[in-house]
């Protein structure tokens, strides 16, 4: 359990060097249970540290976490959403161990993966949309008379019955997005939402996350999709680099990329 937690601000180094955190320690626990807290949270495979003591209280409404391949964001998104338990310390969503307690998770926070592949399940659009209100106790034709209502309001009738491999890429996350929204969460988790999608795609699914009332905290390698957030934490190495204001911490990133893209550290090898 962590002694307390660090309200963060960024200070430039002198040009040539990196950005780091300047923080003042906050004495006593996090005892707000509302949102997502991690307290000492780290988590290892094979002894290999992939987080490593992270205390963070997420409770604004746009929320970002940026970091490049192998930071351990997509790690952390996991451990929110309680696919997998921390090695060490505790995660809880509203008060309540996401790991342990799925099925309340259900109407507290959502997951949209980057791949609509990875999440669909079944082969229809209805049955998709159905699936959650049923783990949620809505009896069957109650769940599917509901989700066909859905299709209905959003102009996508002739969806009903169709098969789900006959959707686009951008149907298909539409259609995970709309799963995720039946059974009303307070939160959603978006991994990378936007890649690998057309630029009207990006567009449409952009507009319909801005008009959302829920807590949206979006992993993405990418500081200009949430150059918008009220928060954007900066993860390197499993470790909280920046913890801030948007504008502050993406230019810090993103400086930091270019720096590093100028540099031919790829061609090190491992040791």
């Amino acid at each position: 359990m962590a002694k307390g937690w660090c309200h963060c601000q960024l200070a430039r180094v002198p040009a040539g060097s990196i950005t780091r955190q300047m923080c003042k320690d906050v004495t006593g626990p996090m005892t707000d249970q509302g949102g997502i807290m991690l307290e000492g949270v780290s988590y290892a495979v094979a002894g290999k540290p992939i987080l490593s003591g992270l205390s963070l209280h997420l409770h604004e409404r746009r929320i970002g976490i940026v970091g490049r391949n192998g930071s351990g964001k997509s790690t952390l998104l996991r451990l929110m959403a309680g696919l997998i338990a921390p090695t060490d310390g505790q995660v809880t969503v509203d008060g309540l161990n996401p790991a342990r307690e799925r099925k309340k998770m259900l109407s507290r926070l959502g997951i949209l993966f980057q791949n609509p592949d990875h999440q669909i399940l079944f082969p229809t659009p209805e049955e998709e949309l159905a699936f959650g209100l049923i783990q949620m106790g809505l009896a069957k034709e109650a769940a599917l008379d509901r989700a066909k209502a859905r299709l209905r309001a959003e102009g996508r009738a002739e969806w009903i019955g169709a098969a789900v491999a006959t959707l686009s890429q951008g149907q298909r996350h539409w259609l995970c997005l709309q799963s995720v929204l039946m059974m009303e969460p307070a939160t959603i988790l978006l991994d990378e939402p936007l890649a690998g999608l057309d630029l009207p795609t990006q567009a449409r699914l952009a507009r319909a996350f801005e008009g959302l009332t829920q807590r949206l905290v979006t992993i993405t390698h990418d500081p200009a999709a949430v150059a918008a957030a009220d928060r954007v934490i900066w993860l390197e190495a499993g470790r909280v680099r920046a913890d801030g204001a948007a504008a502050e911490v993406t230019a810090a990133f993103a400086f930091e990329m270019a720096r590093l893209g100028a540099q031919d550290a790829d061609a090190d090898l491992a040791h």
